[in-house]
């Protein structure tokens, strides 16, 4: 074969091997992948699906969820184009609902989305922990028993100069007792009750009376304290965006509302038990 054949040959080989490729990426919503007696799926209808699908299934690959998307569609294309289909009232009340809540959806990403700024994110932020004053941690040891006799026979050993870690390991009946009955740090809200409040009327270094809670009678020893720090930015953004989109759609649909013209059927005017009569929608 002459050479300058063979290179056009190839080269039209190579032509055609692009062209799937070229046909694949110009595919857009409105690209025809299945017809059923004449009505068309589109692309479109298959992202549709995609997009909502649940999260378990949105982590399989397009090569399966494809046949599986476009199985769905065209089976459903089947059974709406059969004579027992028909667009009840449950059907038509339904797509105007669904409508609604898809276009209030949208807006809502919308709002919600334009609320996520790396300006307002940083305030945020700032407001809630810049030169705030986040409370105290402490970090404590005890020895739990079963008994406020035990409980004041162990503080007599202290006072005479028993070493707390050693007491906590022979003595103590709770988890930490191996460890020398140490707590590690908390602060507000980690600790039941009684024992936080014993522990926030201490100094450091001090033991403290017989404290009785749910577990038990408790001996506690204040190790130190500190000023809890304010957390890293990363570490709570998550929860500062939820926050930022939430005030920022509801004060939006709350501005919404005052501005429109909305009238509503007084309740007492209603025969409210009708909301339970479903057999409307099938007359």
């Amino acid at each position: 074969m002459p050479k300058t054949l063979t290179k056009l040959t190839a080269a039209a080989f190579a032509i055609a091997l692009a062209l799937p490729a070229q046909a694949q990426e110009e595919m857009g919503l409105d690209s025809v992948v299945a017809t059923v007696n004449g009505q068309e799926i589109t692309l479109g209808n298959m992202l549709v699906i995609r997009s909502t699908l649940p999260d378990q299934y949105q982590q399989l690959g397009d090569e399966v969820l494809w046949d599986g998307i476009l199985d769905q569609l065209v089976q459903q294309a089947v059974l709406a184009q059969d004579e027992q289909a028909e667009e009840t009232k449950l059907v038509t009340l339904s797509l105007e609902n669904e409508r609604r809540a898809l276009m209030a959806a949208e807006v809502i990403k919308t709002v919600a989305q334009a609320a996520l700024t790396d300006e307002a994110v940083q305030a945020a932020y700032d407001a809630d922990y810049a030169g705030s004053d986040l409370g105290t941690e402490f970090n404590a040891s005890h020895i739990l028993v079963e008994t406020e006799d035990e409980a004041k026979a162990l503080v007599e050993e202290l006072e005479g100069g028993a070493d707390f870690a050693e007491l906590a390991k022979e003595k103590s009946t709770g988890p930490s007792g191996p460890n020398g009955g140490e707590l590690g740090w908390f602060g507000a809200g980690m600790m039941v009750a009684p024992f936080e409040e014993a522990v926030k009327e201490m100094e450091p270094g001090a033991i403290s009376a017989p404290v009785e809670t749910q577990f038990g009678w408790h001996v506690i020893k204040l190790n130190e304290t500190r000023d809890k720090e304010a957390p890293a930015l990363d570490s709570v953004r998550e929860e500062i965006e939820l926050k930022l989109q939430q005030e920022a759609v509801q004060s939006y649909i709350d501005e919404k509302l005052a501005a429109a013209d909305v009238t509503r059927m007084d309740k007492s005017e209603a025969d409210v038990s009708v909301l339970s009569n479903t057999q409307l929608l099938e007359d």
